[in-house]
């Protein structure tokens, strides 16, 4: 009988882990986006609860997938990587989609990256994406807003 109730308890435990694993996997809402004539597919962070969590707990991103986090109105932002498991770059937008300024942010780490103005947008791609594509301050990201 003892046998029994650990195996079901580690069961239950390895259920979990699967199922809190999976609901930190689970995507949001796409906006399509466009930097020049990069197509972006970002997931959209609009709400508290979706900016809080944000890319916390992947593992991996598509080359031209990212997260697109509205803040509602333009205000002070910084964000940070704790629980995020793979590098970034995040562009920090105006109401407009202008880009303020551009910082590489590294994995599970708690360094504050800030936004050099008050702004409406944050797009996080993979580290070194708005590099390689030539995207620097002052460029434009199409699609916004995002409603």
């Amino acid at each position: 009988m003892h046998k029994i109730h650990l195996r079901a308890i580690a069961s239950l435990c390895l259920a979990f882990a699967f199922s809190a694993d999976a609901a930190a996997q689970t995507k949001l809402a796409v906006k399509q986006l466009t930097a020049g004539i990069n197509v972006i597919q970002a997931e959209v962070a609009a709400t508290d609860a979706e900016r809080e969590i944000g890319l916390m707990n992947r593992t991996k991103m598509g080359a031209n997938e990212g997260m697109v986090f509205d803040f509602g109105a333009p205000a002070g932002v910084c964000m940070w990587m704790k629980n995020t498991l793979i590098p970034l770059s995040v562009a920090f937008m105006d109401s407009e989609g202008k880009i303020v300024n551009i910082e590489d942010m590294q994995a599970e780490t708690l360094d504050s990256h800030c936004a050099k103005k008050a702004v409406r947008y944050a797009l996080e791609m993979n580290l070194g994406w708005f590099k390689q594509k030539n995207i620097k301050p002052g460029s434009k990201i199409e699609g916004l807003p995002l409603k």
